[in-house]
């Protein structure tokens, strides 16, 4: 057990590793909420679960968002039913993948959030302007992290459009396909039992196109996510406190080799730099072992 913890706290201490982390959220929130559900439902307690999960998912009604608005981003953490999550988290990674290899962790993260929420925005617009919906704005309620998942499709298919899946019993097929192919899906659903749903998906693939066609003019959309994300960090990440001296050498005894302090020299300037918590692992290591050092 303390080897499985030890794995998750080492995911979200990794730098650059947003796909991983994104996963894993919504993997631990799922499993939580399931755990919860059975033990609930158990004990005779089932409304409370369901009062639980009112207070996580997306309502569509005004009147109820006013009084939960963190539901804009908690819903597209939620997930109810196994193939919900494992389709969603198959896709995520897929794509996302490709966002991170080519264009870094940051935007893949700030896709995913910019997706869920466009998506989510999209959704209350539609329930709330089109008639088509008028009937069920007071009971309907979005949860899944589709929208985001859309965004990353979408923004992959858009930077590289010509990237080739190979799939199962179909062959090679160019990414920008597999993207048409899903969004007129999601099109022919806004009609069907689960049009919210099918509705924030379009949401999220819009926003992944724009934040592509935007990255590609010098824009980046997800300034703001980014920093929002850094400051919350920040707030709860205290930064190591290390202190190194440098000793004069002594034709006796040395503290360590040129070659060392010109390393650690170049460690210290990326710190005055980036900060701390951009150092890699093995440079955090060398610094540690350098201050012990008398």
């Amino acid at each position: 057990m303390n080897g499985f913890s030890n794995d998750i706290k080492n995911a979200f201490r990794l730098p650059d590793n947003g796909l991983i982390q994104l996963i894993l959220i919504n993997v631990i929130v799922f499993v939580a909420l399931l755990i919860l559900k059975v033990f609930l439902v158990l004990s005779g307690s089932e409304q409370i679960y369901a009062l639980i999960i009112e207070q996580l998912t997306l309502p569509s009604s005004l009147n109820k968002l006013i009084y939960r608005p963190w539901s804009v981003i908690t819903y597209f953490f939620i997930h109810e039913g196994f193939l919900h999550i494992l389709w969603n988290m198959l896709i995520l990674y897929w794509f996302g993948k490709l966002i991170k290899d080519f264009l870094g962790n940051k935007h893949l993260v700030n896709l995913y959030i910019i997706g869920g929420l466009t998506g989510g925005v999209l959704y209350i617009l539609a329930y709330n302007l089109l008639p088509y919906f008028q009937d069920q704005v007071e009971r309907a309620v979005l949860l899944g992290a589709s929208a985001g998942v859309f965004a990353v499709v979408v923004g992959a298919a858009t930077y590289m459009p010509n990237y080739t899946f190979f799939l199962l019993f179909i062959g090679p097929v160019r990414i920008f396909y597999i993207a048409a192919f899903v969004i007129l899906i999601s099109i022919a659903g806004t009609i069907q039992d689960n049009a919210g749903g099918n509705i924030a998906h379009l949401g999220g693939a819009l926003i992944g196109y724009i934040f592509i066609r935007q990255l590609q003019k010098g824009n980046n959309l997800g300034k703001p996510i980014t920093s929002i994300l850094e400051g919350f960090k920040s707030f709860f990440t205290r930064e190591a406190k290390i202190k190194v001296t440098h000793t004069k050498k002594s034709s006796k005894k040395t503290t360590r080799s040129d070659s060392d302090q010109t390393e650690i020299d170049a460690i210290l300037d990326k710190i005055s730099e980036s900060g701390y918590e951009k150092l890699t692992k093995e440079e955090k290591q060398k610094l540690f072992n350098a201050s012990r050092k008398k």
